[in-house]
């Protein structure tokens, strides 16, 4: 069965499609990801803006054109926090179920964590029983999400994430320290609030899925152009994040959108992901965190082909 998945995040708008057989992907077609900034301004008017809402809109009108060209039997859409959070944000899905036929609907942050965890863990072994944790940095909202091989035992999805944090905290260019340490204490108490102290301490490994984790990745290796071979399954210490970290901040926007490895207009907020990325990883005592490029995308295909 070949199925077609686009997900409406706060920052970005991407496509999947792939071929699932006997609960598995076996091909992939099409990847593709814009940053689109859905989510811009949400935080502060509580509305989706009619700019970000064309931006997306452009997009899934060649998304469209892609699914059409590769002849997938059945397409669906997953909108995330931007949309959940936003007054109008039943038109918008409406909108986008109308316009472009797209099966989409604006899912709970508990089905959200339920198919990044299926996503995340679907080519792992499942026998493996190590407790692991995905993070799941979006624009608007982070996804915490705790289990043993394909069984998720916890998930919170919390108000943390790169446009929401940003725009709180972020003012100067290149952001002081001050702004950095008051993002990273928010966040802190965030995740502390948000999950229990028994399910940190139990937790041994951590995959990253997302943005935030793959640009990382990406720049951690110098790629140019992106390749999503070499960044899914690698292995970034916390103490390298610190030093990304520092790099990244230390830098003017205008610079930070030629470091390689980083697409442009994923610059603005990545100071934001990489400090709660960090906070995440202090959270759960982990020293280490590995990449995926498995994410809410597979996990949606897998449900829609009845496998998850």
């Amino acid at each position: 069965m070949r199925v077609a998945v686009v997900d409406i995040g706060t920052n970005s708008t991407r496509l999947l499609v792939v071929d699932v057989e006997d609960g598995r992907v076996v091909a992939e077609h099409a990847r593709r990801s814009e940053v689109t900034r859905l989510g811009e301004g949400v935080d502060a008017t509580g509305r989706l803006g009619e700019v970000p809402m064309e931006r997306v809109f452009g997009v899934l009108e060649t998304y469209r054109r892609t699914i059409d060209e590769l002849g997938a039997d059945a397409t669906t859409g997953v909108l995330t926090s931007a949309v959940r959070d936003a007054a109008n944000g039943a038109e918008f899905t409406d909108a986008v179920r109308e316009r472009f036929g797209i099966d989409a609907a604006a899912i709970s942050g508990d089905r959200e964590a339920e198919l990044t965890f299926a996503g995340a863990t679907s080519d792992r072994d499942p026998a493996d029983d190590t407790a692991l944790v995905v993070i799941d940095i979006g624009g608007g909202s982070t996804e915490l999400v705790a289990g043993r091989g394909r069984e998720m035992a916890f998930h919170v999805s919390t108000q943390a994430g790169v446009v929401r944090q940003t725009e709180r905290f972020i003012t100067s260019d290149p952001p002081p320290l001050d702004e950095q340490r008051a993002l990273g204490d928010q966040v802190a108490e965030i995740i502390a609030e948000a999950v229990p102290a028994e399910v940190r301490s139990d937790v041994q490994g951590a995959i990253a899925v997302a943005g935030t984790a793959t640009s990382v990745g990406a720049i951690d290796q110098d790629l140019e152009p992106y390749d999503p071979d070499r960044v899914h399954g690698h292995v970034v210490s916390a103490a390298r994040l610190e030093e990304l970290r520092r790099r990244l901040a230390g830098m003017p926007l205008a610079d930070r959108r030629e470091v390689a490895g980083l697409h442009p207009d994923r610059a603005p907020t990545i100071v934001a992901g990489v400090i709660i990325l960090q906070r995440a990883l202090e959270a759960f005592g982990l020293g280490r965190f590995e990449v995926s490029e498995h994410d809410i995308l597979r996990g949606a295909a897998l449900a829609r082909a009845g496998a998850v």
